[in-house]
């Protein structure tokens, strides 16, 4: 079995999330947007997967120009990505310049690239 990749991309005024174990999608969602969600909601989501699954979970937290993502709460105060026994969280910049702008749900090839540039 696959190593779960959560990629998880706040944005002003929505959430996005995609789950893949290789090149399969397990999951995808969008979301509220971050500012407006309980301080451990994206933990204790990212837990529920995780014992879902039976396995830890890879995050990429995709942070821009408008979010540093420290509103979800998964990175420490220096801005570096936590570690728990459900969840490691790597934190990738999505640049504006190399940015694809996401479509409607069905559109998720820019989270795709940016799972794909953690440990890197």
């Amino acid at each position: 079995m696959d190593r779960i990749t959560v990629t998880i991309a706040p944005e002003r005024d929505r959430t996005r999330m995609l789950a893949m174990s290789g090149p399969d999608e397990v999951l995808r969602a969008v979301l509220g947007p971050a500012t407006e969600t309980h301080p451990r909601a994206a933990a204790t989501l990212l837990e529920g997967l995780s014992l879902w699954q039976q396995q830890p979970l890879s995050v990429v937290l995709c942070v821009g120009e408008r979010s540093g993502g420290s509103e979800l709460g998964l990175c420490d105060a220096l801005g570096f990505g936590l570690r728990s026994v459900h969840y490691e969280v790597g934190v990738v910049v999505d640049h504006p310049r190399s940015r694809v702008r996401l479509g409607g749900l069905g559109d998720f090839r820019a989270l795709r690239r940016l799972a794909g540039e953690v440990g890197r």
